[in-house]
């Protein structure tokens, strides 16, 4: 890590401790070593500050929008974060090898299905592209989702802190699947995946995952070594 990025990281440090209190215990969950795909919900840029302030023994890797480079100074940044630039809209080839290459690294990507921001906390329909990664990887993954972090501007028009929840599940994989992987599966392994996160909500920002869930098809626990 350079010295610019371990001085940035400071300040975004000092920067979540004077805008938030953050209750994040749970990424103590978080495994030490060993590839991983962190499933998120995406409700504001938020959430990547805290990560990057709590997450000190392991960094994690995003996806981020292409566009986001063409300001010079969030470019910067991204470069420092050893982001991954993606095409929106289309299948990023490259985007994708870099995504593998990354958890062949032992490294843990940070995906969020929902593939933009809610700004309202609720969740968003899934995108499949998960599950390629997941398919392709074979690495496990751990959901996680925030909460919170929506009341943002509102506390800072008032000088207060925002509350800033953080909530780990338990890792999974994505089983093998006999049949042709038809974009209809694809989807279907995307929504088991989003109800995964949902059940780590509180029921009002659980949006389209709100109800019981329906029974796995397609998911299952880590295989012990």
């Amino acid at each position: 890590m350079t010295l610019a990025t371990r001085f940035v990281d400071g300040l975004i440090g000092l920067l979540v401790r004077l805008l938030c209190h953050v209750d994040a215990e749970d990424l103590a969950k978080v495994p030490r070593h060993g590839p991983l795909i962190l499933a998120t919900n995406h409700v504001n840029n938020l959430e990547i500050l805290v990560l990057r302030s709590r997450l000190r023994d392991r960094r994690v890797i995003g996806l981020a929008k292409s566009e986001s480079w063409d300001k010079p100074i969030l470019g910067w940044l991204l470069d420092r974060w050893e982001a991954i630039p993606i095409r929106r809209g289309e299948t990023d080839v490259a985007a994708l090898r870099r995504a593998l290459s990354a958890l062949k690294e032992g490294r843990i990507l940070g995906v969020a299905p929902e593939g933009t921001r809610s700004g309202h906390g609720r969740l968003q329909r899934g995108r499949p592209g998960i599950v390629t990664l997941a398919r392709k990887s074979g690495a496990p993954l751990l959901p996680l989702v925030f909460h919170g972090g929506e009341t943002l501007r509102r506390n800072l028009r008032r000088l207060r802190r925002t509350p800033f929840h953080v909530r780990v599940g338990e890792p999974f994989v994505v089983r093998s699947v006999r049949a042709p992987l038809t974009s209809d599966i694809r989807q279907r392994i995307a929504d088991e995946i989003m109800y995964r996160l949902a059940e780590l909500l509180p029921p009002a920002y659980r949006g389209e995952y709100e109800g019981p869930p329906p029974d796995e098809e397609f998911l299952g626990p880590v295989p012990v070594a």
